[in-house]
């Protein structure tokens, strides 16, 4: 199974196309297969009187209307589609997420892989059936949302002929406290609707993520910034362009790690099973003739001779030679079983 990351660059690019791009490089260099950034015509997201949440009136102060933020937090379309062909250039995967039908129908025209659902449109019933009318593969977050809700968007997303789902789990406070994580939520999603599941993180640090994916996440979603001390919403849930690397990083070694779940010898421990194991030996001297007893034969290493897992069938055979003590026991034809 690989791991699918996506590096989210959100509006971290505080509204400029020159950062955007910085920020596409630096997501190519941490190894990340997306950079997901977020679509939106500020005045069809948002109403005049719509407050910043909390977090974003912590992180830019509440001197503005969360229409004034995001107004200075957008991109044209046009620098959307000059973002996909430089990701196309980089060799890593675009997504942006759409937050109002009209960057749905624009999105549409850039040949994303699938759409990446954000947790406050789950129960946006309109934007889902318009997902859901392109065909394709959606992944979507869950943050905020009952069991209910996310059955009910399910339901609309299948019978508007959607593509198949990916269902994230999230928390959607930023940063998430840890004891609000409740990353076993994530194989709840998995056995209640048998779907493919990941985690999209917003706690500070790496640890969570790698920890989902050590419990089967297939899709991690992160935010990242250039630089956490930026002026914006979201840049001090970020990771930096380092931690990025080092997440990963992280990533791909569970993922080696987790390997095919069949369990036998490795290759790398192979060449330890001679050393390791133990083989029947002479407890003693042992004349030629003599039967093989408890008290004449015993079990030490090294591992190369017959197994003591053959015990009871080498005990009262006839000893074809002498052997000295420590010696391994040889019986014609063991190799071939008893």
């Amino acid at each position: 199974m690989s791991i699918t990351v996506i590096a989210e660059a959100g509006v971290n690019h505080n509204g400029s196309f020159s950062l955007a791009k910085q920020m596409v490089e630096k997501a190519k260099e941490a190894g990340a297969d997306y950079i997901k950034f977020q679509t939106f015509q500020p005045e069809k997201l948002v109403s005049r009187f719509a407050r910043k949440a909390a977090y974003q009136e912590d992180a830019t102060g509440s001197g503005e209307s969360q229409l004034e933020m995001l107004q200075k937090l957008s991109l044209s379309p046009e620098a959307f589609a000059a973002l996909r062909e430089f990701c196309r250039e980089k060799e890593i995967g675009f997504l942006s997420t759409p937050f109002d039908l009209e960057s749905i129908a624009f999105l549409d025209t850039l040949d994303m892989d699938f759409w990446k659902l954000p947790s406050g449109e789950v129960t946006n019933l309109p934007y889902l059936i318009q997902i859901a009318r392109t065909r394709k593969p959606v992944v979507m977050s869950t943050g905020m949302c009952t069991m209910d809700e996310i059955s009910q968007a399910l339901f609309w997303l299948k019978r508007e002929g959607s593509g198949p789902v990916t269902l994230l789990h999230c928390n959607t406070q930023y940063p998430t406290p840890m004891e609000d994580v409740n990353l076993k939520a994530m194989l709840t999603l998995k056995e209640q609707f048998g779907l493919p599941v990941g985690y999209s993180d917003h706690t500070q640090g790496i640890e969570i993520p790698v920890a989902a994916v050590a419990l089967g996440a297939e899709v991690i979603e992160k935010h990242f910034t250039l630089d956490k001390t930026m002026e914006g919403p979201d840049h001090k849930a970020s990771l930096n362009p380092e931690e990025l690397k080092e997440m990963v990083y992280e990533i791909r070694n569970i993922e080696k790690a987790l390997g095919s779940g069949e369990k036998r010898p490795s290759p790398s421990e192979q060449q330890n099973m001679t050393a390791a194991r133990k083989s029947i030996v002479a407890g003693r001297h042992i004349s030629k003739g003599t039967f093989f007893t408890e008290e004449n034969i015993t079990v030490k290493r090294p591992g190369c001779g017959i197994s003591p897992m053959h015990w009871f069938e080498v005990l009262g055979k006839e000893a074809e030679r002498d052997f000295e003590a420590d010696e391994l026991i040889e019986i014609k034809g063991w190799e071939h079983g008893f």
